[in-house]
């Protein structure tokens, strides 16, 4: 399998302070976020999984949508960003609480 180059120590903080602009705007979702904070690091799927010691399908079913990682799971991905799972307003409640209240 063909494997892409490492990326630097201040690639790795570019990416972070990227994916922290996107989860700050609400402009982030999950799937997009597991799979570009393992390509970040340069770790295929199987690379990833085994250092949150989780299957290859299980990243690859995450990445894809189509899995529902419980809170332990999305706070092993963050923790490799420097992040933490929480909630971000979306941006149609951001809307809605700067119109006055009737």
């Amino acid at each position: 399998m063909a494997r892409w180059k490492k990326p630097t120590k201040e690639e790795i903080r570019e990416n972070r302070r990227t994916l922290a602009e996107r989860a700050r705007t609400g402009d982030l979702r999950l799937p997009e976020a597991v799979a570009d904070i393992r390509i970040g690091f340069g770790m295929t799927q199987e690379e990833f999984a085994k250092t949150l010691s989780l299957t290859r399908r299980q990243v690859a079913e995450i990445e894809a949508g189509r899995a529902n990682p419980t809170l332990e799971t999305l706070d092993k991905i963050g923790r490799l960003f420097g992040f933490r799972a929480g909630f971000v307003p979306s941006k149609s409640s951001r809307d809605i609480s700067k119109t006055p209240s009737t």
